[in-house]
């Protein structure tokens, strides 16, 4: 029940005199049949139980009745329910849409539906039904009459979902007081109609200069805008030093242009295709994303810092985005986690929600559609995701695409969907400029005060099709022959303002004419088009040239001393016994044998980049523990219930270590995690799937910001995603990770790939990728982890392995191809069916001189020069094999067969051994597939002999 308390009384504070007594009527009511009692008060009772009655409450009934001795209870709780559905349903008869003119008849309100009438509602005082009134509401009927026209306005409410007593009371007194209605300054409501002159001029310039050219008219939601300007105005007046925008194509020019001042001509240079970056402001201020391949320009984004008297503010961020309406909203969310929390102390981070706040503008039809809504919703109330209260607004055109919203939603309003988050929202007539700024600022005192979420569904249309090339009334004429005839808001906005005497008669459109100049000498600074195609920047040489050679390599002795603190625990901490002698145990063995398991590499990873400076986060659907139990990288007291975590008391720590259990969500998660990455680049990202193929409902995500975010944004990223892999004969759906998706997304260095097999390789890699986050070369890093890897032997690595060295690229097998004129046939494989290969080796009894085995640790970028100069040692080579457990139309075949010709020496075939080609995965039986398993290893150590089944296409 919220943050209510466990005193059985405290719920019903909220309820004095008549209203008290209506529900002590309603429990009555409820004792005999529930179905029939207003659902939230059912839900207090099925919670709280009984109304308590004592001597005060039955005191404050007895004032009550004395001070309304002309009305009778029946007749007051009456009132009390008339009053209550006047704020639960008054926002359906409100004048909330632009294109309905006809006010609704309110058929819930009905006072003879109450056996009310005016002679009742006048003999009972004010305080009964609204307490906030204003001093000429004298009576019940005067306080009906005042709810009706304050929830039924332009601008309407509904948060009887919110079931926190403190919250609810708060919205109710800002709504009722009408404290929402900040007192406007002339000067005020004068630069709220040149704003809307600017959206609205903005639009039709570009409409009669770019004929026929996609825009994504904001024409219809023009307030959106002013409204955004509120929120930001508000918020850097408080204490946020970042303010992070979400959104999609629709009014995102407007955006650009007047929110973040994204210069006119560049804007224009883009819809001329003609040189633009010469046009970038030259103070800086204004930070506009570009990467080499580039986007439309109503995908990208920009950065602008809000300053006061030369001094900086505030930082505003609208995050750059593709068509995959919504998807951004999780990224979003990561960009203001990051920006809130402190990463340069040991433990879990600081975070202070005040730094920060985002909004989320969304689309009408893509709110209720799109399931990464929801997702993103749940991460609210989070505690390794929540932000201390976003700002979501509807930009609502009542359409979707060419679909209007009976085909769109289940639901009466696009906002619905907030209600199971207990969101408040408010509706508001996008026509009402004074509503709609009352909505920016009940909005943001809500979310300061209660670092809630809060949602403001604004309620306009759309003047043009979905893009500039539709024609509307092709497929909606009797809405649209309802917008031809409408005016715009500046115009209705500017004839109010001229009728009190707020502007002068003709200033309107002296304004307008200003800005039309302003536009048609922006227009002429643009360079013309270039001859030849023009390319935003060339990729980075850093970028180009690949990951060079680091020395990720430790000392003994901080490893030793780390192993210590991992295995020491606070005083009286209780660890599970079992886990306990399994850490101990590993401790043990790397103390005693210097040998070390893959989650004790992992630790040491972790801790030694804590160690270097480099805050770390991880999440997961079990990234505490592990998915497969191996990490346990946060202990939890078996008798107390209390949590540690070793890395987060070691010694010579100045960084921070988050390591969270993930809600189960790809999408959103990985969205957030990806977010940080970029608004954090110091600080060591990774988000692991439970199983590799999860991250199939995170694939918007991967294809869109992960793979080619900085070639088309210039975005920058270097976060990892582990995505456990390998055939086990546990089925398609746990087996794999989809390695082929992320070979096919592959190119221009945009990431690594690799599929490593022990734990130092594992310590190296995550080492690597650390020390490149702030270099210009860095890139994301997808690892295929493993699963039967994690405990094999095969995976275990020496001392000597971490203290010397660094990542090796391609990993020879041990004991073989030392006679070099032998070797016949090379081997190169990678991943799980490696160990499974050398296990075979090692109980082979015939002489393997003909055989050498290579294992691919990195598959992307491909290590050409590597694989080419081992070749080259093996003047007799006859074959070379590409050996996988996938498919042959999934994992790596197809990536590196063309890689493997183009190396291979003369006259040495290039063959496939693995599965044959298949829609699923892997097998469902595990007897079949183990005998997969066998044919295959089989044949890779079975000379000249590949079955002409496999090799077949």
């Amino acid at each position: 029940m919220g943050n209510e308390t466990s005193n059985r009384g405290e719920p019903w504070q909220g309820f004095l005199g008549p209203n008290y007594g209506y529900v002590l009527e309603q429990y009555e009511l409820y004792e005999e049949q529930s179905d029939l009692v207003d659902p939230d008060l059912k839900e207090l009772f099925d919670y709280w139980g009984a109304p308590p009655l004592n001597e005060s409450e039955q005191v404050q009934q007895a004032e009550y009745a004395q001070a309304a001795p002309s009305a009778n209870t029946s007749k007051i709780a009456s009132a009390i329910k008339l009053a209550e559905n006047i704020r639960a349903y008054g926002h359906l008869y409100a004048s909330i849409k632009p294109l309905e003119s006809e006010k609704k008849d309110p058929v819930l309100l009905h006072l003879e539906d109450y056996n009310l009438t005016q002679e009742d509602l006048k003999s009972i005082p004010v305080d009964i039904l609204c307490t906030n009134a204003p001093s000429h509401v004298k009576n019940g009927l005067d306080a009906i009459n005042y709810l009706t026209d304050v929830y039924t306005k332009t601008i309407a409410f509904e948060f009887h979902h919110v079931h926190n007593m403190e919250e609810n009371k708060w919205l109710t007194d800002m709504v009722e007081s009408g404290a929402i209605f900040q007192p406007l300054s002339n000067e005020k409501r004068t630069s709220v109609l040149k704003r809307l002159t600017e959206v609205e001029g903005f639009e039709q310039f570009l409409h009669r200069t770019f004929v026929g050219q996609k825009r994504f008219s904001i024409e219809g939601v023009d307030m959106l805008i002013p409204l955004v300007d509120e929120l930001i105005a508000r918020s850097v007046e408080t204490s946020p030093k970042t303010v992070n925008i979400g959104m999609a194509h629709r009014g995102r020019l407007n955006v650009l242009a007047h929110v973040l001042g994204k210069p006119y001509e560049m804007i224009f240079a883009e819809f001329q295709h003609a040189p633009n970056k010469e046009l970038v402001p030259s103070e800086g201020s204004i930070g506009i994303n570009y990467g080499w391949t580039g986007d439309v320009k109503y995908h990208l984004g920009a950065d602008k810092q809000i300053k006061a008297e030369n001094t900086v503010r505030a930082r505003l961020t609208l995050a750059s985005n593709p068509s995959h309406l919504e998807f951004v909203n999780p990224v979003v969310e990561g960009f203001t986690r990051a920006a809130q929390d402190e990463r340069d102390v040991n433990g879990y981070p600081k975070q202070d929600v005040k730094k920060s706040f985002a909004i989320l503008i969304h689309g009408d039809a893509a709110f209720p559609g799109e399931g990464i809504v929801q997702e993103t919703l749940n991460l609210n109330q989070l505690t390794g995701y929540q932000t201390g209260g976003t700002i979501h607004i509807i930009a609502n055109n009542m359409i979707g695409f060419t679909t209007e919203s009976v085909d769109s939603r289940s639901t009466k309003y696009a906002s619905d969907l907030a209600k199971g988050f207990e969101i408040p929202i408010v509706h508001v007539n996008a026509d009402d400029p004074e509503a709609c700024l009352a909505a920016a600022y009940f909005a943001y005192e809500y979310r300061r005060r209660f670092n809630k979420d809060f949602l403001i569904d604004l309620i306009g249309y759309r003047r043009f099709g979905h893009n500039e090339m539709d024609e509307p009334s092709v497929t909606q004429p009797k809405m649209y022959e309802i917008v031809t005839k409408r005016p715009t808001v500046r115009a209705m906005y500017a004839k109010q303002l001229e009728e009190q005497n707020v502007i002068q008669s003709g200033q309107a459109d002296q304004i307008n004419e200003e800005l039309q100049a302003k536009l048609k000498a922006a227009y002429e600074k643009v360079p013309p088009k270039a001859e030849k195609q023009h390319r935003i920047m060339e990729m980075p040489q850093a970028v180009f040239k690949g990951i060079s050679d680091i020395d990720t390599s430790v000392t003994k002795e901080e490893l030793f001393e780390v192993n210590q603190e991992l295995v020491k625990y606070p005083e009286g901490f209780n660890v599970f016994p079992k886990l306990d002698r399994i850490l101990s145990k590993r401790a043990k063995a790397f103390e005693e044998n210097e040998s070390v398991d893959w989650s004790l590499g992992e630790a040491f990873a972790f801790a030694t980049i804590l160690r270097d400076g480099t805050p770390i986060r991880i999440t997961g659907q079990d990234s505490e523990r592990g998915t497969f139990a191996h990490r346990h990288l946060v202990l939890h007291d078996h008798k107390t219930g209390d949590v540690y975590s070793p890395l987060h008391a070691m010694k010579n720590v100045s960084a921070s270590f988050d390591i969270r259990n993930s809600p189960l969500s790809e999408g959103s998660v990985l969205g957030f995690e990806y977010g940080y990455n970029v608004f954090a680049p110091e600080t060591l990202v990774l988000w692991e799937a439970q199983f590799g193929d999860f991250a199939n409902a995170g694939q918007v995500i991967i294809d869109q910001f992960i793979a080619a975010g900085r070639a088309k944004w210039g975005q920058k990223s270097g976060m990892v995603l582990l995505l456990p892999h390998g055939h086990e004969g546990q089925g398609p759906e746990h087996s794999s990770a989809r390695l082929e998706r992320y070979l096919q997304l592959a190119g221009e260095n945009n990431w690594t790939i690799a599929n490593v097999t022990s734990a130092a390789q594992y310590f190296h890699l995550l080492r690597r990728q650390a020390a490149i986050l702030q270099r210009e070369e860095v890139r994301p890093l997808v690892v295929m982890t493993p699963k039967s890897l994690l405990r094999n032997a095969f995976s275990v690595s020496n001392l000597e392995e971490f203290t010397k060295g660094s990542f090796r690229l391609v990993v020879e097998q041990p004991g073989l191809g030392k006679k070099e004129d032998s070797v016949e046939r090379i081997v190169l494989c990678s991943g799980k069916i490696s160990s499974e290969l050398t296990e075979r080796l090692n109980k082979a009894e015939d002489d393997k001189d003909w055989l050498h085995v290579l294992r691919l640790e990195q598959i992307y970028p491909f290590p050409r020069r590597v694989i080419a100069e081992i070749f080259a040692r093996y003047k007799n080579l006859k074959e070379i094999v590409w050996l996988q457990e996938e498919p042959e139309n999934m994992g790596a075949w197809n990536y590196v067969e063309d890689r493997l010709r183009e190396v291979a020496p003369e006259g040495a075939t290039v063959d496939y051994i693995g599965r044959t080609r298949r829609s699923s995965p892997a097998e469902g039986d595990p007897t079949v597939h183990r005998q997969e398993q066998e044919r295959i290893l089989q044949d890779a150590l079975t000379k000249n002999e590949i079955a002409n089944d496999v090799v077949t296409r």
